[in-house]
């Protein structure tokens, strides 16, 4: 082990305050395993806009309670520097049921107590939406969710709220890395749990805070359709997270009574027993909810993901069998349903640019505009939040990857809300004899079948960079069908065949979005780094009096294969 590696174990062995992660690394140590000790001190875990994620394990590369205490006092010196009643409004803190998450929730509030920041720490599991709720409800500071969503379970992570609910976007992400590195070189605060309760800085939040989120829900405007809930049954996964104490309340509260939980999967277990893969967009992942609705006979068979952030549905078909909703599908008969039901002054939605194009076509139809924002619920929540006007309040986002905001009284996605919601749309559908098929059936009518496919390419090591490549060779066409218009996020601009040009009001990305004289559209993901690409594939196809949704699924499929196809062949080899 060469001396500055040395140094560096040595350094982290003296001030880690956990045995295990001690002895982790001490018998690499012994074992003389130099390669895994470089990999483990080869840097530190990131800190960026979603926070810290990573694999539980030693060493500052992991996810420790080290690792938890250092990030801890960066972020409460950037919140004290930042805004300047950040002590007294203070941080609300959960954390989901993985095995380390509670132990790294309280660590932060020792950390941030010691540092005179009132914390709101909650008595027990929380589910994600909860904490982004408190931060509004509480006026706080800030928000921190110890939880890992959906990864695997040697996975965790540390989620950060702004003061103003939504998850953070930049420079405060730079911001706050920058104070963990610097906390990393200074001895950590650290107070007492009993002594910081007796000081009045560390606040539990027990039953009547979780209550405070039910009747949140229970009276939130947005979800007071209560037409026939004795119509709909349904089967319901937590999938081993923390979200179906809150999640059978609220649909109890809101009428529905034919709920079967999966009795396997109901209680929060970090090692996510009956799933490889705790993601309900996973394959398999869905089917013992499904098993579920099976045995009942259910209209729906509902998921959350573990911390129950996410929403994943399966619906009954006329033959008995259930299949899942793609997130575009839910997320565009949420719209749709909102947008029917909606006050004047409430009316903004917005999805991501590599979301389906139909939800802004369905807002035109209601005679709205729809934003658009890159990739992730921190865009979609801090753009919601600031175009949001009295005349012109927010309603509805959402993403393709399950995630759903639904109404304004979370600035996140919230899982338990859209599915209150969803049995809420599947109720009314139910008490005029139509189903989820004929909704979607009827918007597919109006606006054309939209087909999404998401495939990511790995190129050869010595293909040229993707992006920079199809900056210099534009394509004219892709197959058989004219590029109408090219968006370039890296330079944000829009180029149109016949050359004019527009602004894009974005952040900038190296994102670049084809669209076809068909209707068609690609938006390309390059790597700055390896040789790989992601692609996300819309084509839209009319449907015709003659058309079924089979058919015409039939036949947008037949047309993304041709269009996967020859985009992938136009691509530099």
């Amino acid at each position: 082990m060469n001396t500055h590696l040395q140094l560096q174990v040595k350094h982290w062995l003296e001030n880690d305050p956990d045995p295990r992660t001690q002895a982790q690394l001490q018998a690499l140590i012994d074992a003389g395993n130099d390669a895994e000790l470089e990999a483990r001190f080869a840097g530190r875990l990131e800190f960026g806009t979603a926070g810290l994620r990573g694999v539980v394990g030693a060493g500052p590369m992991g996810m420790n309670r080290l690792v938890i205490r250092q990030t801890s006092a960066g972020l409460g010196a950037y919140l004290l520097e930042q805004i300047k009643d950040a002590a007294e409004r203070g941080v609300v803190i959960g954390y989901d049921g993985r095995h380390d998450s509670r132990t790294f929730a309280h660590d932060t509030a020792s950390v941030l107590t010691a540092m005179g920041i009132k914390v709101r720490l909650t008595a027990k599991v929380a589910p994600t939406p909860l904490v982004a709720f408190g931060v509004k409800h509480f006026n706080a500071a800030a928000g921190i969710v110890v939880t890992a969503s959906h990864n695997p379970p040697q996975y965790n992570g540390y989620k950060v709220y702004w003061e103003n609910g939504a998850q953070i976007i930049p420079p405060h992400d730079s911001g706050i890395a920058a104070k963990i590195e610097l906390a990393a070189t200074q001895a950590i605060p650290f107070m007492d749990q009993v002594e910081a309760t007796k000081q009045g800085k560390l606040i539990w939040l027990q039953e009547d805070y979780y209550e405070t989120y039910r009747r949140g829900v229970r009276h939130a405007n947005v979800l007071q359709n209560n037409t026939a809930p004795e119509k709909v049954s349904l089967a319901y996964t937590a999938m081993h997270g923390v979200g179906a104490e809150m999640a059978e309340t609220v649909l109890k509260d809101a009428g529905f009574t034919q709920v079967y939980s999966v009795a396997a999967q109901r209680e929060p277990d970090g090692d996510f027993p009956t799933v490889n893969f705790p993601n309900p967009e996973e394959k398999g992942a869905m089917d013992l909810v499904i098993a579920e609705a099976k045995k009942h006979g259910t209209m729906l068979a509902c998921a959350n993901d573990p911390d129950a952030d996410r929403f994943a549905v399966a619906v009954r078909k006329d033959d008995g069998e259930y299949q899942m909703l793609t997130g575009d599908q839910v997320g565009v008969l949420f719209g749709h349903y909102l947008l029917s039901h909606a006050s004047k002054d409430q009316r903004l939605v917005g999805t991501t640019i590599v979301s389906s194009s139909l939800l802004s076509k369905i807002a035109k139809g209601f005679g709205v505009e729809s934003y658009t924002t890159l990739t992730g619920f921190k865009w979609l929540m801090n753009v919601g939040i600031a175009q949001s006007q009295p005349d012109n309040q927010f309603l509805f986002a959402y993403e393709e990857a399950l995630g759903y905001t639904v109404g304004s009284m979370v600035w996140d996605k919230d899982g338990l809300s859209a599915l209150v919601a969803f049995a809420q749309l599947t109720a009314e559908l139910a008490a005029k004899g139509q189903t989820i098929w004929d909704r979607l059936e009827q918007i597919y009518r109006e606006q054309g079948f939209h087909l999404n496919a998401q495939v990511s390419i790995a190129l050869k090591p010595d293909t040229p960079n993707i992006g920079a490549y199809l900056r210099e060779h534009p394509p004219l066409a892709i197959g058989e069908h004219a590029v109408v218009s090219t968006d370039d996020l890296k330079a944000l601009e829009r180029r149109f065949a016949d050359g004019k040009v527009e602004k894009i009001n974005l952040p900038a990305s190296d994102v670049l979005t084809y669209r076809l004289a068909n209707g068609a559209r690609v938006i390309v993901r390059p790597s700055g780094t390896e040789p790989k690409i992601k692609c996300y594939y819309e084509v839209v196809e009319p449907m015709t009096a003659q058309d079924t949704l089979a058919s015409a699924q039939a036949r947008a499929t037949q047309a993304m294969d041709a269009f996967i196809s020859a985009h992938q062949a136009s691509l530099p080899k």
